[in-house]
């Protein structure tokens, strides 16, 4: 297993070492809400391995469960799938630094939404028009197509995603607007903005990944597309094979990886 990076000191603890620990003392959760969620050492394997978690916020914010994944691992089946069971409203968070580097503002410079979601501009991976440019192929010859087209097919989401999430893309790179909205993750992750936003960022950091994960709203297969809740949340995770936890729970796990680290770092300064 990689290193868990979220420590600041070079004495750090990993996340294989990690799963000797137990989070639940303290977690805020109660006995019934723990019994919904799955162990955070299993999620952060799953996820590790390019799975989908379900997350859930705190039942007093938002009340709903993302799916997320990270960007890196994402392909066009698994695209395809992860639009069917959400809103379709990708998002992909990503550190700040790497934003400016790659130069994509805030959508907004007066953020009134709820939650100050940081909303930037929308992408869309620039290469790979039609190969009829070079090939005189068809429009209308899909297997000829390489790169992106109109950025929002399954194909082209997934090829933005990855190019986001990789470390050579440069600003150059992408068009905007596009289909694919980055969302400016808070330094300091979950411990200081319990939102999928920074989740989905603490989950690749925690597991070794490039910094960039793919969230969305899972949404109810009902006439009006509601929002799944948290117990239409475990039933989908059931359905579907996937790790269910909670921001709480990344919190918790959080706050124990740099407790420890801070005791690690004292043993190590007084040897």
């Amino acid at each position: 297993m990689a290193s868990a990076v979220l420590a600041t000191s070079s004495v750090q603890i990993t996340f294989e070492e990690m799963s000797h620990y137990s989070v639940k003392s303290t977690s805020t959760l109660n006995a019934e809400e723990e019994s919904l969620f799955d162990p955070i050492e299993d999620a952060l394997a799953a996820f590790k391995n390019g799975e989908f978690l379900v997350v859930m916020d705190d039942h007093n914010r938002e009340n709903e469960g993302d799916l997320i994944c990270a960007a890196s691992m994402m392909t066009t089946e698994k695209m395809a799938w992860f639009i069917k069971q959400t809103s379709g409203y990708i998002c992909i968070s990503m550190p700040g630094e790497r934003l400016d580097e790659l130069e994509l503002p805030l959508m907004v410079p007066n953020n009134e939404e709820k939650h100050k979601t940081a909303y930037t501009i929308t992408v869309d991976y620039k290469y790979g028009q039609y190969q009829s440019q070079m090939l005189e192929c068809t429009w209308a010859d899909p297997m000829k197509i390489i790169g992106t087209s109109t950025g929002i097919s399954a194909h082209d989401r997934a090829l933005t995603a990855r190019k986001l999430a990789s470390p050579s893309s440069q600003p150059s790179d992408f068009n905007r607007p596009g289909h694919l909205c980055p969302l400016r993750a808070r330094e300091g992750g979950v411990l200081v903005r319990r939102g999928h936003t920074e989740a989905g960022l603490d989950l690749c950091r925690l597991t070794g990944l490039p910094q960039a994960a793919l969230l969305c709203e899972i949404v109810n297969d009902d006439d009006q597309g509601t929002m799944a809740r948290r117990d239409d949340c475990r039933l989908f995770a059931d359905t579907w094979g996937l790790k269910m936890i909670s921001i709480a729970q990344l919190v918790a796990y959080r706050q124990l990886l740099e407790n420890t680290n801070g005791v690690s770092r004292h043993a190590h300064s007084s040897l």
